[in-house]
């Protein structure tokens, strides 16, 4: 069986958005070629990689197993033909992200494509997602990776991020009231989306930190003073997942990869390259406590 990249592009977009109309749009494919390449796919391999369920499909065993193959393939056959076929990429990358997204996914990444392609530069500002969407419009940025609430600004989707309430190991500060919180400043969905779901229940509540980072509301409920909500492929090693019907189960952030609408240099197109396929092969959702 030869597990070819168009094929494996098809599956993994398949397999990221949970969604054969999704994984079609992305691909610019018909949704029935998209389900008859993966019903092929299956055929070929003999084993079932999706299961059909209401509104899309989710990842079987084998086809969770071969999403972490497929994605490294894809990844080397791009690094083979981007270095056989192409001169070595150069100039500045003015990249945005969300503060999470910066500290905790994208250090990997450029280590990884700054090794790839040593002669570029990539300068990094960190924000609200509604103010780097501001600089990219102003042309201030040519990256600029997202959080939304509902799809509602433009951008190539990368995936779901569940958010989750988290406590500290060691104490219990849900058990306090009013509720003691660590949230981000304002403007940040998350603790928007807190906020209305704690008035909506009728709970009440006093922010015990506001902090624009996610190291300082990690560290926050850390100490073990408070409870916050926080994007769920955040590693959680060292905190509590706490159940969802304390404080009900807050909503899934969109995360989208936006670009400046210039004319795109190929380092720039590279660097897309990375994230996006970084980005779509987190693992899904962190699991809520029940």
């Amino acid at each position: 069986m030869q597990l070819s990249p168009d094929i494996l592009r098809t599956f993994t977009a398949a397999a990221r958005t949970l969604n054969f109309t999704q994984a079609a749009r992305q691909l610019y494919l018909t949704q029935s070629a998209v389900s008859m390449q993966m019903n092929q796919l299956e055929k070929n391999l003999e084993k079932t990689l999706f299961r059909r369920i209401h509104r899309g499909v989710e990842l079987t065993p084998d086809g969770e197993n071969l999403l972490k193959y497929a994605v490294r393939l894809i990844r080397l056959h791009d690094e083979a033909v981007s270095a056989l076929n192409q001169p070595e990429p150069d100039g500045l990358i003015r990249l945005g992200a969300a503060e999470d997204y910066a500290s905790q996914h994208l250090p990997e990444i450029l280590k990884r494509f700054r090794a790839e392609y040593p002669r570029v530069r990539v300068d990094l500002y960190c924000d609200l997602s509604e103010n780097l969407l501001k600089m990219l419009e102003k042309k201030e940025l040519d990256l600029c990776l997202c959080n939304s609430e509902k799809g509602e600004i433009e951008g190539e989707f990368l995936r779901h991020e569940s958010v989750v309430w988290i406590g500290p190991k060691d104490s219990e500060p849900e058990k306090e009231s009013p509720l003691p919180l660590a949230l981000f400043h304002e403007g940040c969905m998350f603790r928007k989306w807190a906020l209305q779901e704690l008035a909506a229940r009728g709970i009440p509540y006093r922010i015990a930190c506001s902090s624009p980072s996610t190291a300082g509301v990690l560290a926050a409920v850390k100490s073990g003073s408070s409870i916050a909500p926080m994007g769920g492929s955040i590693p959680l090693a060292g905190f509590r997942i706490l159940p969802q019907s304390l404080f009900g189960n807050l909503p899934s952030a969109l995360v989208s990869l936006h670009r400046s609408g210039t004319s795109e240099s190929m380092a720039q197109t590279c660097l897309a390259r990375h994230i996006t396929e970084e980005f779509r092969a987190m693992p899904l959702a962190a699991a809520h406590a029940k």
